[in-house]
């Protein structure tokens, strides 16, 4: 199979625009007249059976391979349009009843959040994602379902810290971390989503408390990215930070030296297991509502719930799958296993507002 380009920004009511997608999935579609692929994969698709117009924010190469799964399996061409959140979000709300988006796939409950405030998504009802998706990771009503976890851990040293000196995303506030600690600025939604989640646990008043123990015992402030923090954790910048696990896997896999160097000293610890559990966030993705593929669409978040889709993302890009039984990339694995907070994630999309005020009064730049 050919892969699909990364990146396709396109007007999917030109009817030329669609047809040159269409041709990159030509090994996937009916085109009778087309020209054999040369590639190996000599399985008969099966009829073409319709179109799925697909709005997605993950910029993961990999995808493409799982949405041509999905046309191998169905016969439905889809149709991909890849981009930033809120340009996305942004997008559909332009296009209004003319849009042809059917499904809005986005990173992150704040994202998922703000596209339900715009009202975005209709609600369906599948027996099959209601079975195989936790309650807790999808919004209640059917808006919208969580397909990957993504857990928020603590990242340190090995050389510089004990992992039985760490507990929980409250302790970072202990005065014993001063000077200790490094992480993203308060404008990241992952940041945003994990306070946001603590208003849900403690409230605004102790959640704002919290915040300004961090920002007290911060090495610097507040900057970069997930992979800058683990980069700088390594150096010795500061002893422990905030990260999404599958970015650690990235050092692993790295043919840099020096990346597997720095992968070789960072320990992960999953927090809060005594109690609610380790916060986790998610890949997600809802049915839009001005949709014309509307059961094509259900039939495509149902393929993601499939063990085939589940074990691609578990191992395209190191995240936990939603569905439970499904193996793991040997590293991620290889971190352990932990108890996630079951908390139901819709839970804190109205938070996230307040989640921001707390963070800029407590200085959390």
């Amino acid at each position: 199979m050919k892969p699909i380009s990364r990146r396709i920004f396109l007007s999917l009511s030109t009817a030329t625009a669609v047809v040159g997608v269409n041709q990159l999935l030509a090994s996937c579609g009916n085109n009778q007249s087309s020209t054999p692929s040369s590639s190996p994969d000599t399985t008969t698709p099966p009829p073409t059976q319709g179109e799925l117009n697909l709005y997605s924010s993950r910029h993961y190469n990999t995808d493409n391979e799982l949405y041509q799964g999905f046309t191998q399996e169905t016969g439905i061409k889809v149709n991909l349009i890849e981009g930033k959140d809120d340009e996305l979000i942004e997008r559909i709300q332009s296009e209004g009843e003319n849009s042809p988006a059917d499904i809005l796939i986005t990173v992150d409950v704040a994202r998922l959040w703000r596209a339900q405030e715009a009202g975005i998504f209709t609600p369906i009802s599948s027996p099959i994602l209601t079975e195989k998706i936790p309650p807790s990771l999808r919004e209640p009503e059917g808006l919208w379902f969580g397909f990957t976890k993504r857990a928020r851990v603590i990242m340190y040293n090995k050389n510089k810290v004990k992992p039985e000196d760490l507990s929980t995303y409250e302790d970072l506030a202990n005065p014993k971390w001063k000077g200790r600690i490094i992480v993203r600025p308060s404008s990241n939604v992952y940041n945003q989503s994990l306070v946001a989640s603590l208003i849900v646990a403690h409230g605004e008043a102790k959640t704002e408390e919290w915040c300004r123990g961090l920002v007290a015992n911060l090495a610097r402030e507040a900057q970069g990215n997930d992979m800058g923090q683990i980069q700088d954790v390594a150096a010795g910048v500061g002893d422990l930070t905030l990260a999404n696990t599958y970015y650690l896997t990235r050092f692993a896999k790295s043919d840099d030296p020096a990346k597997k160097e720095i992968f070789e000293k960072i320990g992960v610890f999953f927090p809060n297991q005594q109690d609610r559990g380790t916060h986790v966030n998610i890949s997600g993705a809802g049915v839009v509502k001005t949709t014309k593929n509307k059961e094509n669409a259900v039939k495509f978040l149902e393929y993601l719930t499939s063990n085939t889709a589940q074990e691609f993302f578990a191992k395209g890009n190191d995240e936990y799958p939603v569905v439970e039984g499904i193996a793991l990339d040997p590293i991620l694995a290889n971190f352990g296993t932990f108890k996630a907070d079951d908390t139901n994630i819709a839970s804190f999309g109205p938070n996230l507002a307040t989640a921001v005020k707390v963070m800029d009064r407590a200085g959390w730049k």
